[in-house]
C-alpha cells in the first residue's frame, strides 16, 4: 500500500485507511456478486434465475467502481482488475457473511436480505461523505441496492410465511447465517477513523435501523429471531476468512492467473 497519502485518522504502519475502507466496500460487492453469479442457469424458475443474475451484475458493477477508486487512492499502478483477480485470500476485506456458500435458494435469499438491510443505510450514509468520489459511487449504487432490499425482503416473507417446507428452510437459513450478521454492525479502528474523517459511517450507528428492518420483515415472515449476540468477525479486517473463500477465488481468478495480462 505504499505510494498513497494517508487520510486523517489513518491507522497502521502501512498507511491509508481510506484504501482499506474502499477495499471493504469493493470486496463485499465483488464476493457477493460472484456468489450470486453461481446461480446463473440454476435458478428455481427462469424469472428468479434472471433476477439473481441481474443483482450479481449490479454488485459487480459497484465493485468495479469501489475497487477502481481504491486503486487510484493506493497509487501503485494497480487497476480494479488487479485488485479483483490478483490478490490472495488474506488480502481480501469482505464480510464473512458474503462469502458463505449459496446453499439452497432460501439460504441465498436470506443471506442477501441480511446484507441488503445493512447495505442500503450504509450507502445512504456514504452519499453524504466528505469525499466526493465516495459520495458519487454510493449515490449511484443506492438506487440498485434499494431494489435489492425490496426484492429480498419480499422473498423472505413469501418463503417464511409459505409452506411448511419453505418455512423450515428459511428458519434453518436464518439460524445458520445469524452469527455472521453481527460483523456488519461492529466498528473497528478503520471504521472509527473513516467516520471521524467524515468519509464514511460508523456501522454501529446503522445498527438500530438494520434491526428494525430485519425484525419487522422476519416477524411478517413468521420466523423466529435467534437468541444471543455472538458474531463471527475477522473478515473485513482480513484477520480471518472461512474455508469457503479460497475455492471461490480459485474459480473466479483462474483465467487471469493462467494467462497473466490477458484482455479481450
Amino acid at each position: 500500500m505504499s505510494g498513497s497519502a494517508p487520510v486523517d485518522g489513518a491507522v497502521g504502519p502501512e498507511g491509508d485507511t481510506r484504501f482499506e475502507y474502499l477495499l471493504r466496500l469493493g470486496d463485499n460487492a465483488l464476493v457477493l456478486g460472484h456468489r450470486l453469479s453461481e446461480w446463473c442457469g440454476r435458478g428455481p424458475v427462469l424469472e428468479e434465475d434472471i433476477a439473481l443474475a441481474n443483482t450479481a451484475l449490479d454488485l459487480i458493477g459497484g465493485a468495479q467502481m469501489w475497487l477502481g477508486y481504491a486503486a487510484e487512492v493506493e497509487g501503485s499502478g494497480r487497476s480494479a482488475d488487479d485488485l479483483a483477480f490478483l490478490r490472495d485470500v488474506w488480502d481480501f476485506r469482505n464480510l464473512l457473511l458474503v462469502e458463505r456458500p449459496n446453499g439452497d435458494f432460501g439460504h441465498t435469499m436470506m443471506r442477501q436480505f441480511l446484507f441488503d438491510a445493512f447495505h442500503v443505510p450504509l450507502l445512504g450514509a456514504l452519499s453524504g461523505s466528505a469525499d466526493p468520489r465516495i459520495a458519487e459511487i454510493a449515490e449511484k449504487a443506492s438506487k440498485e441496492a434499494r431494489y435489492h432490499l425490496e426484492r429480498s425482503a419480499e422473498t423472505v416473507v413469501a418463503l417464511g410465511d409459505g409452506t411448511e417446507e419453505s418455512h423450515a428452510r428459511m428458519q434453518a437459513a436464518l439460524d445458520a447465517l445469524w452469527p455472521y450478521a453481527g460483523e456488519m454492525l461492529r466498528a473497528d479502528a478503520v471504521d472509527e477513523a473513516i467516520a471521524a474523517a467524515g468519509l464514511g459511517a460508523d456501522p454501529a450507528t446503522l445498527a438500530p435501523g438494520w434491526e428494525r428492518t430485519v425484525r419487522a420483515t422476519l416477524d411478517e415472515a413468521t420466523l423466529a429471531v435467534p437468541e444471543g449476540d455472538f458474531a463471527h468477525t475477522g473478515g473485513k479486517s482480513g484477520a480471518r476468512h472461512s474455508e469457503h473463500l479460497g475455492p471461490m477465488l480459485a474459480q473466479m481468478q483462474w483465467l487471469q492467473r493462467a494467462y497473466p495480462g490477458a484482455s479481450w
